[in-house]
């Protein structure tokens, strides 16, 4: 073969080698809850540096947002920290499949000038502060669950989520199992007409909200507190005990799933017994179909499912979540098998 024809068909040999290596290239995205979104980037970065071909872009957009986008198939996984409803599952077309990845817990966060204790609230109380009857930081039923604290007339400033919000779900789901009013008037929902107060976007509005506003009070998940450094108080949990959220006391909450984890993993573990337990605690989840279009996507996924539920759970602890249970993470590995890759 002359020089002349040679470069050419080297050119078209090398062009179909590169392409089937571009073609394993995959772009998977994702949407949803604000709740995981700092242990998921560092998953997705960590995973990323192990498989350079699988690229996974999450938006935090809020549950509500991540379910209706999956919904629409304009992601190819969601993510909440409220399960989906037996009506959005039925509006998703085809079966989904919840698989929890970390554990956390949703603080009540406040900005109370001239307050250093840590403030005490009972579910009940939350309750009343968020359906507006409680106005005042010094109003005696604050008092009574803080003896000995000063506390100012200073007005209080209700924060709650703008945005569809997992956050929203465990907090409500709590309150409603702590007073029978909220749970008639409010409800619980990712979306809930809140009585009063004002809105934030995403964990980290509420939480911005709050920091620059004196006589506030929200809610956020705990590395949002951490990290922005918002005093947040102990709540009351079913034994009576006022608990502070922990990596310890979101990880008591979960042995209440202990045997009794039911096989679709939708389950609440707010205000769950044991005397150690924080009572604002809960799982979260990704969501994937079970018949998914793009297998080459599925296939990557699962296997990144697998990663972050062994190798990926060590991450959790700086990030503020608490690593799953050995129990849930076999039943979970298990149930990866119902993905069609």
């Amino acid at each position: 073969m002359s020089t002349r024809h040679a470069l050419p068909f080297l050119a078209v040999l090398a062009l179909a080698v590169a392409v089937p290596a571009a073609a394993q290239n995959l772009q998977i995205d994702g949407a949803g809850a604000t709740f995981p979104n700092p242990i998921y980037s560092k998953w997705f970065s960590e995973y990323n540096k192990l498989h350079p071909n699988v690229q996974i872009n999450y938006q935090s957009i809020g549950s509500g947002g991540g379910i209706r986008q999956l919904t629409n198939q304009t992601v190819f996984f969601g993510a909440t920290d409220g399960p989906m409803t037996n009506d959005q599952i039925q509006a998703a077309g085809a079966r989904i499949l919840h698989l929890p990845t970390v554990l956390g817990g949703v603080v009540p966060v406040y900005n109370v000038p001239g307050v250093g204790a840590d403030l005490r609230f009972s579910g009940a109380l939350l309750a009343d502060i968020f359906l507006g009857k409680v106005t005042k930081w010094n109003d005696p039923a604050i008092a009574k669950e803080n003896p000995g604290v000063s506390l100012s007339a200073s007005d209080v400033t209700v924060v709650h989520r703008a945005d569809g919000s997992g956050t929203s779900y465990i907090f409500c789901d709590f309150l409603a199992k702590s007073s029978p009013e909220w749970k008639q008037k409010v409800g619980v929902a990712t979306s809930v007409n809140w009585p009063t107060g004002v809105g934030g976007k995403g964990n980290e509005g509420v939480a911005g909200l709050v920091k620059q506003t004196p006589g506030s009070i929200g809610y956020v998940e705990l590395i949002y507190a951490l990290q922005n450094k918002i005093s947040f108080g102990a709540v009351k949990n079913s034994a009576g005990e006022y608990v502070k959220a922990s990596l310890d006391s979101v990880t008591a909450a979960a042995a209440a799933t202990e045997g009794k984890m039911p096989p679709d993993f939708r389950v609440s573990i707010t205000n769950a017994p044991g005397k150690n337990a924080y009572p604002i605690a809960s799982f979260t989840w990704l969501l994937f179909y079970e018949s998914p279009k793009d297998r080459a996507k599925a296939k990557a996924m699962v296997d990144f499912m697998r990663w972050a539920l062994s190798d990926g759970q060590k991450y959790a602890p700086e990030l503020g979540c608490a690593p799953l249970p050995a129990s849930v993470v076999s039943l979970e590995t298990e149930a990866l098998k119902k993905i069609k890759i």
